[in-house]
């Protein structure tokens, strides 16, 4: 049998126990061969895991009596020996869905429920991160004492009108940037530092076609993400502050970045 290229979908279906049995040898050898893909595998059997520890008493509760009678009137044709085996599991989808709806996941343990695009622009700028804001001897291309330089060699690059946000009032000082690759055009990783040593990046690409906003942390203990997706721009504060410091100089960024006309 050739193996099949497999996908994100895949996971999920292996993850929900959907995935062919004859398929598992073939879709496990696929994930040694991609590190990539076996590692957001880990991370999804990660949360997998946290979910059923916070839902673990949800899912023995009876399902409420006004969901009941929601399901068991619905259309005739649906068998209701078979919705009867589902009511539990509806009930807690149903809780699930409003938890994500309200916030629920916003402090726990850096659990987060985003769309694909999302996670993939906050796990580049964590990457980046992790592989050049933290990489005291090589940081930057070019330093940010020329930041007109800067501004105008990135924007040329990336397609975006961008400006080094000033974050003197937060404690960060310039160090400057460097150009990254990106999946339709380069991206712009800009890299400063504070008095204690601490660094943070500001990773800006022109892709994405939503309006959206949130946090991202891969994995426990690691640098977190504060991003924006709006119209066909991306950009990403990532760093291992503590969370009320990292918002803050996520916020005066974000508006020095939007006052420039870069998500215009």
């Amino acid at each position: 049998m050739t193996q099949r290229e497999y996908t994100i979908r895949d996971i999920h279906l292996a993850l929900d126990g959907e995935m062919p049995a004859e398929e598992r040898a073939d879709f496990e050898a696929w994930l040694e061969a991609n590190p990539e893909m076996k590692a957001k595998n880990a991370r999804f059997t990660d949360d997998a895991r946290r979910l059923r520890e916070v839902f673990a008493g949800v899912l023995k509760e009876p399902a409420p009596e006004r969901l009941t009678e929601m399901v068991t009137e619905g259309p005739p044709r649906i068998a209701r020996s078979w919705l009867a085996g589902r009511q539990s599991a509806v009930a807690a989808a149903v809780i699930f869905a409003a938890g994500i709806a309200g916030g629920y996941f916003a402090g726990s343990s850096g659990l987060r429920m985003q769309a694909e695009a999302e996670n993939e622009l906050a796990e580049k700028a964590i990457g980046a991160y992790v592989t050049y804001a933290v990489d005291r001897g090589h940081t930057v291309e070019v330093g940010g004492t020329d930041k007109p330089y800067l501004e105008g060699w990135l924007s040329k690059r990336t397609g975006l009108k961008l400006v080094a946000p000033d974050l003197a009032n937060e404690g960060f000082e310039l160090l400057g940037g460097r150009l990254l690759p990106g999946a339709e055009s380069p991206a712009a990783l800009l890299v400063y530092k504070d008095q204690a040593g601490n660094q943070i990046s500001i990773y800006m690409v022109a892709e994405g076609e939503k309006k959206t906003r949130g946090t991202y942390t891969e994995k426990a203990g690691g640098p977190t993400a504060i991003y924006w997706l709006d119209k066909d721009y991306g950009c990403a504060i990532v760093g291992s502050l503590p969370q009320e410091r990292l918002t803050e100089v996520a916020k005066s960024a974000w508006k020095q970045l939007v006052a420039a006309g870069a998500a215009s």
